[in-house]
């Protein structure tokens, strides 16, 4: 039987991080994968859905200059954007594959991949199947890391054909005419951003409330909405999936909304995004007595309840991100064959939304900071204040800091909604990991223009010393405390 220092079953992202900070400790690895090397991250997920995004805001901004160069809007072509896409995962996918082919070759020989199925049949033992080929393999520790898949809702005619998940909306041959997402989340939100966005399908999105992205603040939805809106997307608010058939080829369904009416809708595709749920099924022997829940693998700083066995990514509880699941997977060898140098934090993650405009978050937002009954300081600053933004002739957005009310004013989170708005947070993401508060970005020497800059003037209107003042350019800058659950202006 073969042995190793580590086993990584699942060669996602966290599963791909895990091996390869394996190797900085110089520690046999072994590292399985039943699909695809780089998991969901890549295919049928980050990447490629990303990709979908960029393609389609170089479609709605040509569309919007066409005008400007008196030029009529060109035939817009399936085939050759989902080629993009597919090039776009392939490039990333052969990276990987690169490096893998490498480090098998290499002279430590201390990397290995195994193409199959893993199976925990004891605390040290994994059974691989590939075909006909089996094999038991012996590891001191166990990562597991295979990832989730979409949700899939019984009550639905799921086909990945003409109603589908995100794994099969790729499939596709050319762009519907017409399709209802179900689910107003993020994923939900961006799949209707994207496909509004080639301006060739009618999306129609189902949401259970009186508006998309109940977690988000009311001031970043009501952008979204309206860009959405304005894109012909038709948002039912308020309302409830009854049933959902498909009619001669198309797809019907019925909504109830909240004031009892009901009404039926006939459209060509249906896209369910009502979430992801984890890859546990035919992992482990129940005598291995992992504990789980639907939710996932219970863990404390990645270690499940078994010593040598932990677990990351989108097998446990927590965030469901690529960036994240690299974060556990580093964060769980160290762990197991060194001493982390920091706590595994969640509170200075950077998150992104693909939307009309993006959404970029770090920290607590302000609805977060509400629930938990915390009293703080905000500012907010409109894009149409901000040099760069003005430039690019896009000045649609905001910035907004949010900070303790204190005289140390440490900082709490920060959201950016707009262009370039993931470049923005990376100094704040770094000074909450710090605990630091906000003068270490007042004097701060940025590029101008830059986006950045708005980021500069939120600090120091909080310090009373900044260039634009709030109540000369009152609706465009603000700058607040959240007391005692009411709003009081902050003057100097």
């Amino acid at each position: 039987m073969e042995r190793y220092d580590l086993v990584v079953i699942g060669a996602g992202p966290a599963g791909f991080a895990a091996a390869m900070r394996a190797l900085d400790f110089k520690k046999k690895t072994l590292l399985i994968e039943k699909n695809r090397v780089g998991g969901a991250g890549v295919t049928n997920g980050a990447l490629s859905s990303k990709t979908w995004w960029e393609l389609s805001r170089e479609a709605s901004a040509f569309r919007k200059s066409l005008t400007r160069y008196n030029i009529q809007s060109p035939t817009l072509s399936y085939s050759e954007i989902y080629g993009e896409v597919k090039k776009a995962v392939q490039e990333r996918k052969g990276l990987l594959d690169e490096q893998l082919e490498f480090l098998k070759s290499a002279s430590s020989r201390l990397l290995e991949f195994k193409k199959g199925t893993a199976h925990l049949i004891s605390q040290h033992e994994i059974e691989i199947v590939n075909g006909a080929h089996k094999e038991t393999v012996w590891a001191d520790y166990v990562v597991l890391a295979t990832g989730s898949r979409p949700r899939n809702l019984p009550e639905l005619p799921i086909d990945e054909k003409i109603v589908m998940t995100s794994d099969g909306i790729e499939e596709m041959s050319d762009f519907p005419e017409s399709m209802v997402i179900v689910g107003a989340g993020v994923i939900g939100c961006e799949y209707a951003t994207i496909f509004s966005g080639f301006g060739k399908t009618k999306i129609h999105l189902i949401d259970k409330g009186d508006r998309i992205l109940p977690f988000e603040d009311e001031d970043v939805v009501r952008i979204i909405e309206r860009n959405m809106e304005n894109n012909g997307v038709l948002i039912h608010r308020n309302s409830r999936l009854v049933k959902m058939t498909i009619v001669n080829g198309r797809v019907e369904y019925e909504l109830e909304y909240t004031d009892t009416t009901h009404q039926i809708f006939n459209v060509e595709r249906a896209l369910v995004s009502v979430g992801r749920v984890p890859n546990l099924e035919e992992l482990w022997d129940d005598k291995v007595g992992i504990n789980s829940s639907k939710k996932g693998i219970e863990n404390h700083d990645t270690q499940t309840n078994i010593s040598n066995i932990y677990a990351i990514g989108d097998l446990t509880a927590d965030i469901s991100l690529v960036n994240v699941g690299e974060l556990e997977g580093r964060y769980a060898v160290e762990r197991i064959f060194g001493r982390p140098e920091r706590k595994l934090v969640y509170e200075n993650i950077s998150t992104i939304m693909f939307l009309s405009p993006e959404v970029a978050s770090v920290g607590l937002n302000e609805t977060q900071a509400k629930e938990k009954g915390i009293d703080y300081k905000v500012v907010t600053l409109e894009y149409s204040t901000i040099s760069r933004a003005i430039a690019k002739r896009n000045t649609q957005g905001f910035i907004k800091l949010l900070a303790t009310n204190d005289d140390k004013m440490k900082i709490l989170g920060m959201k950016v909604v707009g262009h370039h708005a993931s470049s923005a947070i990376q100094a704040v993401a770094v000074l909450i990991s710090m605990n630091k508060g906000v003068e270490e970005l007042a004097e701060c020497v940025h590029p101008h223009p830059s986006i950045t800059e708005g980021i500069q003037e939120c600090v120091r209107m909080l310090m009373g010393k900044s260039l634009l003042k709030p109540l000369a350019l009152a609706g465009r800058l603000s700058c607040r405390r959240f007391v005692k659950g009411k709003y009081e202006d902050i003057t100097f």
